[in-house]
């Protein structure tokens, strides 16, 4: 045979077996192996049960397990910090919180990680909408009498949270900012002992989920004066927005949505949003999120690449303003 066409010969083939490995790096035949998804908290709250919802739909129509991994600690910036450095390959993935995109990197001052370099958003999950809710002895029935009671009476309200820095902290800082009032943070170490506290009249208010606080609200024992986010809830039609009681663009919402490391090829990334965004729109999906308390999402790369920056931008000005100190 001819020297050259040997050459030649070796060459396509090789070239071939290169142009094949890409694809397959690229994503054509992703996945082939168990894809884990981190929750950086413990088992039993939305964030863990979310993934999970999720990850069995996945499962199915990969052919591949998708495990569920908690990594707990540091307000789950350990957990965060694994997916940053594990393998860019599309095989570990992070449910994050909004806090941890966008907020924890403003309240400590030594990430081990960056969270605008570091992770490559993938989708939008679930949105949690929030609620105002007040102890029954607090002297108000509407938003507006809470402003107006608080103005009269400075600094005699206060507010519970589950720790500095979280959602109903910087909620409550930014009723502040937005109302020009005053009232008091008082963080605890959960969310279920900041929501005892207000039941029994320890503390005034707080802004929590709607899932949290339903039963009380149901049960009597916590007053819902208004919906912290841009529509009203199904489950309390009758209790108007903050925007809708004269404070527009007041928007507190919670979501949960899923990162890769920032090195993770397009085209995976891709797959992962198509699939993710897919089984987030299952009806059978949808009534499980939804009996969970939170809105189904499934946005796309961009949009929620859009929301992170967006965030990101307004809480760093309500930190700045209040004065909130970053963790050492």
């Amino acid at each position: 045979m001819n020297t050259s066409l040997v050459i030649r010969m070796s060459a396509a083939i090789l070239a071939g077996a290169l142009s094949t490995s890409a694809a397959c790096a690229a994503g054509g035949k992703y996945p082939e192996r168990p894809v884990t998804i981190v929750v950086p908290f413990g088992a039993g709250g939305i964030a863990d049960a979310l993934p999970r919802i999720v990850g069995q739909e996945l499962g199915d129509k990969w052919g591949v397990p998708v495990i569920i991994e908690n990594k707990v600690g540091a307000s789950g910036n350990i957990g965060m910090d694994y997916v940053a450095r594990a393998k860019p390959d599309g095989y570990t993935l992070a449910l994050a919180p909004a806090g941890n995109l966008t907020v924890n990197s403003l309240l400590y001052t030594k990430l081990p990680f960056d969270t605008a370099k570091d992770f490559a958003p993938v989708t939008m999950l679930a949105t949690s909408p929030n609620v105002l809710v007040v102890n029954e002895r607090v002297p108000a029935n509407t938003f507006k009498e809470l402003v107006d009671y608080a103005r009269q009476h400075p600094d005699k309200l206060n507010y519970s949270s589950p720790g500095p820095g979280s959602g109903a902290h910087l909620a409550g800082e930014l009723l502040n900012q937005s109302a020009g009032i005053v009232v008091r943070h008082i963080p605890y170490n959960a969310m279920a002992a900041a929501v005892n506290d207000v039941v029994a009249g320890n503390v005034d208010m707080m802004f929590a989920g709607v899932s949290t606080v339903l039963p009380q609200i149901q049960a009597g024992k916590l007053r819902a004066l208004a919906v912290a986010g841009p529509a009203r809830l199904p489950q309390l039609p009758d209790v108007p927005t903050v925007a809708e009681s004269g404070y527009p663009g007041f928007d507190v919402t919670s979501w949960y949505g899923i990162v890769a490391p920032a090195e993770v090829p397009a085209e995976i990334l891709d797959r992962l949003q198509a699939d993710i965004a897919a089984a987030v729109g299952m009806e059978a999906v949808r009534q499980k999120f939804t009996g969970l308390g939170v809105e189904p999402a499934g946005s796309s790369r961009a949009d929620f690449a859009r929301t992170i920056q967006d965030e990101s931008r307004k809480w760093a000005a309500i930190v700045k303003k209040a004065g909130i100190q970053p963790i050492q």
